[in-house]
């Protein structure tokens, strides 16, 4: 159960790393006006959306639900905390499938918002942190 825990943390701190630094990287790229500096960007939100963020995501389901099916349902499956904490993950990973679509804007070059929509869209990975952590540690209902 212990280990299930472990790797269930590891790979949320993953994913989350990944949703933290892409938007940022969103920044600087709707911010660059050069060739070289635009098609570094690409390189560098591809290796961290697709080598990072989304196996972090996978992985981070993986152990979920295998602790879930082990004992977690079992023990708070009527718990009101456990089906919000549930509702926002499903919210962070529409916002994850997001990332992907403004990952493919950039790619091909019809990205048409600014930095600071970006700027703004970096700030959502926090909320999905404090409410995923307060709902599972203090498990307030």
């Amino acid at each position: 159960m212990l280990w299930l825990k472990a790797f269930h943390l590891i790979f949320m701190v993953t994913w989350f790393a990944g949703l933290f630094y892409l938007p940022r990287l969103y920044v600087y790229h709707a911010m660059s006006d050069d060739e070289i500096s635009n098609e570094r960007f690409k390189v560098m939100e591809r290796k961290l959306y697709y080598g990072i963020t989304t196996p972090g995501m996978i992985l981070t389901f993986v152990f979920g639900i295998w602790m879930l099916a082990d004992y977690a349902w079992a023990l708070y499956g009527s718990a009101g905390w456990l089906h919000a904490k549930l509702a926002l993950l499903a919210l962070m990973v529409v916002y994850h499938v997001f990332c992907g679509f403004w990952l493919l804007d950039f790619k091909y070059d019809r990205n048409q918002r600014s930095h600071v929509f970006y700027r703004w869209m970096n700030e959502v990975p926090v909320l999905f942190l404090l409410g995923i952590v307060i709902l599972a540690v203090v498990k307030p209902f």
